[in-house]
């Protein structure tokens, strides 16, 4: 599983970051989470507003944090 966190490295990309990485480890899932500050990488994703979730290449969510409860059912479909 390929996991992006699109975002500047504000407050809100930190939490979805760590959020994220709690979630993976709930579901016992390895995979490597990369935080994409760059905003031209960001902009091919068609992200208009970060922190954004990236899952294999899909945007999952953008604009806002979800909590860890929604990260779980996200990264958990994939499993």
């Amino acid at each position: 599983m390929d996991v992006k966190i699109l975002g500047s490295g504000c407050c809100n990309c930190n939490t979805l970051e760590q959020n994220a990485k709690e979630a993976l480890a709930e579901l016992e899932i390895s995979a490597e989470v990369a935080h994409v500050t760059d905003f031209r990488e960001i902009m091919k994703y068609g992200v208009m507003r970060t922190p954004a979730l990236v899952v294999d290449g899909q945007v999952k969510v953008a604009g806002r944090v979800p909590t860890k409860a929604e990260l779980v059912k996200l990264l958990g479909e994939g499993k």
